[in-house]
Formats: C-alpha cells, sequence, structure tokens
C-alpha cells in the first residue's frame, strides 16, 4: 500500500503575494501619476504611507509562511519569496523617508545668506491640503540649517555682473530651472555700443549743409558720476524659477539673487520645498548641485 503524503498549504504565503502586488501596483501608479500626470504632493505622500502600510502587512504574512515552509513543509515559499520582491518599492521609499525625516532638520526652505535671505519676486503660494507648515522660518531654524548643510554657502565670482548673470541663466537651464520673473536685470545689461559717427565732407548735400562746429555733450559731474555708479553698485538682480527632481518630480521654487560689489558678483541662492513642512534635505541638494555647475560654468574666476 502506497503512502501518500500531502504537504500542507500556507495560507498566509498566498495571501502575502497578492497583497503585496497590489502594494506595488498602487505605489507605482501614484509615483506616475504625480510625474507626470495632476497628483498633488500630499496625495501622493498619503497614497504612499498606505502602500508602504500595505506592503508591511503583506511582509509579514510572507515572514509566517517562510515559517511554516520551515517547521511543517507547508507550500507557498515561492509565493512569500515573490511577496519579499514586490514590497521592496514601497517599503524601500517609507525607510528612506523616514531616515531623512529624523536625520537632517524639519526645514522646507534653505538659502545661502541665512542672515539676509533673498526675498521672494512672487511668494510660492499651493494648497498644502493635510500637510500644514508654518508661514516663515525662525532665526534657530536657520541656525540649524547651518549646522545640518555647512557647505551651503554663496560664492563670490571676480567680474561684472552682467558676465555672471549670463553663465548664472545659462546653469539654471541646463539644472532644468525654470525662469519665471526677474528683477533687475536691465540695470546692468552691457551697455548699447556708440554710435557710428555720421561721414563729413563729399557731395552729399544733407552733409555739406550740416554745421562745422557740432555740439558735444559734456560730461557729468564728478559727483554724479559717484552716485550713478554707487546706485549701479548697490542693484541687485533677482531671478526666480522652479524645478522638480528627475525621478519623483517633487516641485521647488528657487530664487538666485545677484549682488554687485566693486570688481566682484555675490551670488546667493534660496530653495524651498512646494509642499510639507520637511523637504528631507531635497532643498540643500538643489542649492549645492546648482552651485557646483555654476563654478564649473565660471571655472578660472570662482573666488571664496
Amino acid at each position: 500500500m502506497t503512502i501518500r503524503f500531502d504537504r500542507p498549504v500556507s495560507h498566509a504565503a498566498h495571501a502575502s503575494r497578492l497583497i503585496a502586488a497590489f502594494a506595488l501596483v498602487l505605489c507605482v501608479l501614484v509615483l506616475l501619476g504625480h510625474r507626470f500626470g495632476p497628483l498633488a504632493t500630499p496625495n501622493l505622500v498619503l497614497l504612499l504611507l498606505i502602500s508602504a502600510g500595505v506592503a508591511a502587512i503583506a511582509v509579514l504574512l510572507a515572514v509566517v509562511g517562510l515559517v511554516q515552509l520551515w517547521q511543517i513543509g507547508a507550500e507557498g515559499g515561492v509565493s512569500a519569496f515573490k511577496a519579499l520582491v514586490y514590497a521592496a518599492l514601497p517599503l524601500a521609499l517609507l525607510v528612506v523617508g523616514a531616515e531623512r525625516y529624523i536625520a537632517l532638520p524639519e526645514l522646507y526652505d534653505v538659502s545661502t545668506d541665512v542672515g539676509n535671505a533673498p526675498q521672494w519676486l512672487k511668494p510660492p503660494h499651493a494648497d498644502q491640503i493635510w500637510m500644514t507648515r508654518k508661514t516663515d522660518l525662525t532665526p534657530e531654524d536657520r541656525a540649524a540649517q547651518s549646522t545640518a548643510y555647512p557647505a551651503l554657502t554663496g560664492r563670490r565670482y571676480e567680474g561684472a555682473a552682467d558676465r555672471v548673470l549670463e553663465a548664472v541663466r545659462q546653469v539654471a537651464k541646463d539644472s532644468r530651472i525654470t525662469i519665471t520673473k526677474v528683477e533687475g536685470a536691465a540695470d546692468i545689461e552691457p551697455d548699447a555700443p556708440p554710435p557710428v559717427p555720421l561721414p563729413r565732407g563729399g557731395n552729399d548735400a544733407a552733409v555739406t549743409d550740416a554745421p562745422d562746429l557740432v555740439p558735444v555733450p559734456t560730461p557729468r559731474p564728478d559727483e554724479e558720476d559717484e552716485v550713478a555708479s554707487l546706485i549701479r553698485r548697490n542693484t541687485d538682480v533677482t531671478l526666480q524659477g522652479e524645478t522638480r527632481t528627475r525621478i519623483l518630480g517633487l516641485r521647488f521654487d528657487v530664487l538666485i539673487r545677484l549682488h554687485e560689489e566693486a570688481e566682484t558678483t555675490l551670488v546667493d541662492i534660496r530653495v524651498a520645498s512646494r509642499y510639507g513642512p520637511h523637504d528631507l534635505g531635497f532643498s540643500a541638494a538643489i542649492a549645492e548641485a546648482y552651485l557646483k555647475a555654476l563654478d564649473a560654468e565660471l571655472l578660472g574666476i570662482a573666488g571664496d
């Protein structure tokens, strides 16, 4: 008589595979809807938390299935393994986000000038839905920024502001920063070339009828020259724009300020997350990447 051994089935393992697959599909659809669709960031965060919670349940059931496989040889080991693979993405996003949230200060706005941050030309506004945050950062917040991101400082370049402004715009374009508003740029544009003088002499009647003595404008007094020069030196150029992270599509507002002093130009940048009370360090990363690219663009004239 042949004895047939029927292996028990782990229902927990099979259920974990289905639940983890649901969590993965939800996570992917939410990411695509935010990156390429109309899904707002607060809704993205909420749905990702739900996806991670469902994935965590799937992992627990998968562990139960693996324990049953070890103890009684229950079927479901493959399903439990697939559940762990499916749950990896939602849980990885949760773990990375939680680690950044705990390790970094709760900031959504960073600036290279912590004492006098550039002011928005048009203050950013977005419906925070459930992710409420304080309106203005305190001096304590700026101090926390200096501690967390000590390398985030302004740049001083030798040369006139018009030369630096050209590089600032080019680097912004290369960094996928869309400039939406500019103020003060007209004050530092290069001067127009002098007019070409009219030819004198010849048979042209219009020329022969011209007077021999043409009035020439006299230079302005020295006092006025000094005042005009002082005004030009104290004129700031401010560019405001926006950008999105490459993968997640998180939205950030960017402000770049140029201040000309003597023969140098000081560049400061301010980056703020459009949603939420915590930027998870993305604002500082965007600012530092931009400044490094600007240093490379102006290689050879970068100062401290």
